[in-house]
């Protein structure tokens, strides 16, 4: 029996919840969906049998929960704010940091030539991980059990996604390496009511202008803009 065989006969030798099942709070009707999302392509290169297709899946799921839940978080935030918020919470490298505290890792079927000790291979894996399951558990029940992992997983940790970078000072270490001007913050608007104000923030470099960042606070505001920043001038962050 080779490996890819002997999960599948694991996964389906019980009805009672496997360790990958625990970890994610949901037992499988159909575990096929299941092995899939944990095989890679270095196990089985066939799409119908490793974990592209839900990670394709998963990641659309995902960001229609997280858009969701930031439509009711915000009542009054516009696009701009919205699509910020969702871009941290969708992010790879936090996708792979929720993926970790569920050991996802831990149930991966790869070839050991790839090498996860490595961090950003490892790193990549997690997040793949991640979106294939949530791709999985849609196919198999559906869009309430995809919300109920992503609220208690990717959306209870928001708050640190929205603060992980200080781009702000990523921004200002990054023009002084460069040797040009210090940037500046500018409020360019304030608006909306007391009790939920959008700050809207604008970065300038000598003479370039760089597009707005849009925060319910002016820190979180500068933070986006700098973010902004540090794009457009193809800086590393």
């Amino acid at each position: 029996m080779n490996l890819l065989n002997k999960i599948k006969h694991f996964l389906n030798s019980s009805n009672h919840l496997s360790p990958i099942e625990n970890n994610i709070n949901y037992l499988f009707h159909n575990r096929d969906y299941l092995t899939q999302a944990i095989t890679h392509k270095s196990i089985d290169s066939n799409p119908r049998n490793n974990y592209e297709r839900l990670e394709f899946l998963g990641d659309s799921v995902l960001d229609m929960v997280v858009s969701c839940e930031l439509m009711r978080e915000f009542p009054d935030g516009d696009e701009g704010l919205l699509t910020q918020r969702r871009a941290a919470l969708v992010q790879k490298p936090y996708i792979a940091k929720i993926s970790k505290l569920i050991d996802l890792l831990n149930y991966i079927n790869i070839e050991p030539s790839v090498n996860l000790q490595i961090e950003k291979i490892a790193e990549k894996q997690l997040a793949n991980l991640f979106e294939s399951v949530v791709g999985a558990m849609y196919l198999d029940g559906g869009i309430e059990p995809c919300r109920k992992l992503i609220i208690q997983t990717v959306w209870a940790h928001r708050k640190e996604a929205w603060k992980t970078t200080n781009y702000k000072g990523r921004l200002i270490e990054y023009c002084h390496i460069q040797d040009i001007g210090n940037p500046i913050f500018a409020i360019k608007d304030i608006s909306g009511p007391d009790h939920q104000k959008t700050f809207e923030i604008q970065v300038k470099i000598d003479n370039n202008s760089f597009p707005t960042g849009l925060g319910t606070d002016k820190k979180s505001a500068e933070q986006f803009a700098a973010k902004l920043a540090l794009e457009s001038l193809n800086a590393h962050y």
